[in-house]
């Protein structure tokens, strides 16, 4: 299928087509004008249900693991994680309470491994299991849309805000999201879509503090204790610590305040001084037989001895380079990994998976140099890919020139995403890195390489649903459409962008955008790609578009699963009691009633007449009133009748069932008396007696007035007085 004509052409750029459904909408991918979108039609709507793989219907756990920098403990020759055990059974406890967490923390003190730690240890405590996502470079309309497609089934559709927290309503699960910053409202919105989701988030460090009323709680990681830095150092350098080696950790202790993260590094660096020692040791061995050389000094027999002199002729790296360790750890890397860190230095700290590593650098072992950066400290793993470790782009910068590494990514990433057997989970996996590569092209002055990789990049994105990286590529692509001054270009990324704000309901954006890309392509002079703008224009401005009335939501369907111990926590134990209460009110109120009903019963067949048995019969200018409203007595909506708004208390329900009784009364001369709802009953029902709102009147038996006669009320539970005011009886 064709590319928009214009001044920058697209040769051997295939463009990826699809169909996806958001919300209420078709969006057609990759059509000859952009992107279209049309109301969906009933059958094409999909049906989520709930994605289940195991028996015991447990749903899937979302997209591959993407928290745990430092698997301390994933592996069985691996230690446990060391320090944590109070700080995993606390987190564990607080969310089989319903509780979400925030891990707070400097850099590097192992906030996304105690999280993957506590999501192991919490497997079992919901009925949903755990569902682990990352939150790196992601908006909080990605993240729900991540933890909708975790636990449901539904390919090819992002259902907008209002569905997705009506099929999240009935997910109980403990939720995992490594690396979280969105500001407080898309928080809000997130937490507020699973109501019986427990979150276990970490953030960046600096972030904000929460504003009050928040469900989340932040949780501090510190850092180790000095027998546990002790211990991680000597087991991450397969090795014991000598005394100057204890030492030189316990300095490093001190200075970091024991953060995980220098002593991974600080082990990275005794392995590269171990290296450096087994250099000397084989050089003097073949000193000693190799060249068989007179040796001038009597040499110990056992190799260990020889080994711990020669280890005492290498120093220990200095306290300077213990707190900036990237400089030194970078130069001692092999080549292979050498050449992904520059690539990653390029592309702003992302790096791509090893596949790609070989057509970009050159690299044939791309799983090897990955895992050494990752054991040196200096990069991480999430996402499903991999990223430096937060600083080590500071501390490189000046000192490891990536220099022009990155050329040819956007070639290379322009003909992969276009590639028939790539799928859009790939796709979504390397979105990071596509955008990585569309900035460090922008920073050397390559807009035409900017432009052909946002084209081709675009479509695949908005297929694979990640929204918030086809938002930035669309302006990195309208950017170099703009300094390369290719109109039919510049006007394809405006529409894009309106169909992508059409979709997310930001309609005054969409329309802003839309108006723009029609304007363009009609000063381009090519009337008929202007088409799909003017329709899409359309469709903004009908009334099939407008928004759902405020205040209007969706009724979730069925019972909504809970965490097991969910019902203890503090905030469900208060709705729990305020619920009891009012249980206690309706049944005390109910039993008020049939006593009440009794007494009314008796009066009403006394003074009723043949047409007591009539119920249903009532007189012009009376009202038909159930006796019972208010909030703590459930009412009969079809008959009763609601007081106007900010009525006297003279509308209460009493006034009516007495008013209704006058009324009766006074047409008692020419017939006889009828029967009201509120004042008779049937021989054998009893009534529903009207009762003040929320009072539990008990029943009297009316008196006579000194001052004037009464007759019984139709109630038995108000009396008349001589001005015509009723007061309700009882205490």
């Amino acid at each position: 299928m064709g590319q928009p004509t214009g001044e920058f052409g697209q040769e051997g750029v295939r463009p990826r087509t699809g169909e996806v459904v958001s919300g209420d909408l078709l969006l057609a991918v990759g059509g000859p004008d952009g992107s279209e979108a049309r109301p969906c039609p009933e059958g094409w709507r999909p049906e989520p249900r709930r994605a289940l793989d195991r028996p015991q219907g447990r749903p899937e756990l979302g997209p591959s693991p993407a928290v745990g920098p430092l698997a301390l403990g994933s592996a069985p020759a691996d230690l446990p994680l060391l320090d944590r055990e109070d700080d995993i059974r606390r987190l564990v406890a607080m969310l089989s309470e319903g509780r979400s967490v925030r891990l707070v923390g400097q850099s590097g003190s192992g906030r996304s491994t105690l999280l993957a730690a506590v999501a192991d240890a919490a497997d079992g405590i919901a009925p949903d299991g755990v569902v682990r996502l990352s939150g790196h470079r992601r908006t909080g309309a990605d993240i729900l849309q991540d933890l909708f497609a975790a636990t449901h089934h539904a390919p090819d559709y992002r259902p907008d805000s209002r569905t997705a927290a009506a099929l999240l309503a009935q997910v109980g699960a403990v939720v995992v999201i490594d690396d979280l910053d969105v500001d407080t409202d898309e928080l809000n919105d997130l937490l507020d879509a699973a109501p019986d989701c427990a979150f276990l988030v970490t953030v960046p460090p600096g972030s904000p503090l929460l504003p009050p009323g928040t469900r989340l709680e932040d949780h501090p990681v510190a850092g180790l204790a000095k027998s546990a830095c002790l211990a991680l150092t000597g087991r991450l350098a397969g090795r014991q610590l000598d005394e100057a080696e204890r030492a030189w950790a316990v300095d490093l202790w001190f200075e970091s305040e024991g953060l995980p993260l220098r002593f991974v590094q600080a082990a990275a660096l005794l392995r590269q001084r171990d290296l450096a020692v087994d250099t000397l040791v084989a050089a003097q061995e073949d000193r000693n037989h190799v060249f068989g050389l007179v040796k001038e000094i009597e040499e110990p027999d056992d190799p260990a001895v020889l080994e711990g002199e020669l280890r005492r002729t290498v120093p220990l790296p200095t306290v300077a380079e213990s707190a900036a360790p990237a400089v030194r750890l970078a130069e001692g890397l092999s080549e292979p990994a050498q050449a992904v860190l520059r690539l990653s230095l390029a592309l702003g700290g992302e790096c791509p998976t090893a596949p790609h590593l070989p057509a970009l650098i050159d690299v044939g072992l791309g799983e090897s140099a990955l895992r050494e950066l990752v054991d040196a400290g200096l990069a991480v793993s999430v996402g499903g890919h991999h990223r430096l470790t937060t600083g080590v782009e500071e501390l490189l910068a000046g000192r490891f020139e990536p220099g022009t590494v990155a050329y040819g990514a956007a070639e290379h990433f322009s003909w992969w995403v276009g590639h028939g057997s790539v799928t859009t989970e790939q796709i979504a996996a390397e979105a990071e890195v596509v955008v990585g590569v569309l900035l460090a092209d922008r920073a050397a002055d390559r807009p035409e390489a900017v432009l052909r990789l946002a084209r081709a990049a675009a479509p695949a994105l908005a297929l694979s649903l990640r929204w918030g990286a086809w938002e930035r590529v669309l302006k990195l692509g309208l950017e170099a459409a703009r300094a390369l001054r290719a109109t039919a270009e510049e006007a394809w990324f405006h529409h894009e962008l309106g169909v992508l704000a059409l979709c997310t309901r930001a309609d005054q954006r969409a329309l802003a955008e839309l108006e723009s890309a029609v304007a363009l392509r009609a000063a381009f002079g090519d009337p008929r790609t202007g088409a799909a703008g003017r329709r899409m224009l359309d469709l903004l401005k009908s009334e099939a578009r407008q928004l759902p009335a405020g205040g209007q939501e969706l009724a979730p369907v069925g019972r909504r699963p809970v965490i097991r111990a969910i019902a203890r926590a503090p905030w469900r134990l208060a709705g729990s009691a305020r619920a009891g209460e009012a249980r206690r009110a309706v049944v005390a109120a109910a039993a008020a009633v049939v006593a009440l009903g009794v007494i009314g019963a008796a009066v009403g067949l006394g003074t009723g007449g043949d047409d007591s048995a009539d119920p249903g019969r009532t007189l012009p200018g009376t009202s038909v009133d159930d006796g019972s409203s208010g909030a703590d007595i459930p009412f009969n909506s079809g008959s009763a009748t609601a007081p106007a708004p900010g009525g006297s208390p003279s509308d209460s329900p009493s006034a009516s069932a007495s008013d209704s009784a006058s009324a009766s009364a006074s047409a008692s001369g020419s017939r006889k008396p009828t029967s009201t709802k509120s004042g008779t009953a049937t021989p054998g029902q009893p009534t529903h007696p009207s009762t003040p709102t929320g009072t539990t009147a008990a029943p009297t038996s009316p008196k006579p007035s000194p001052s004037a006669s009464t007759s019984p009320s139709p109630t038995g539970s108000s009396s008349a007085s001589p001005s015509g005011s009723v007061s309700p009886s009882g205490p």
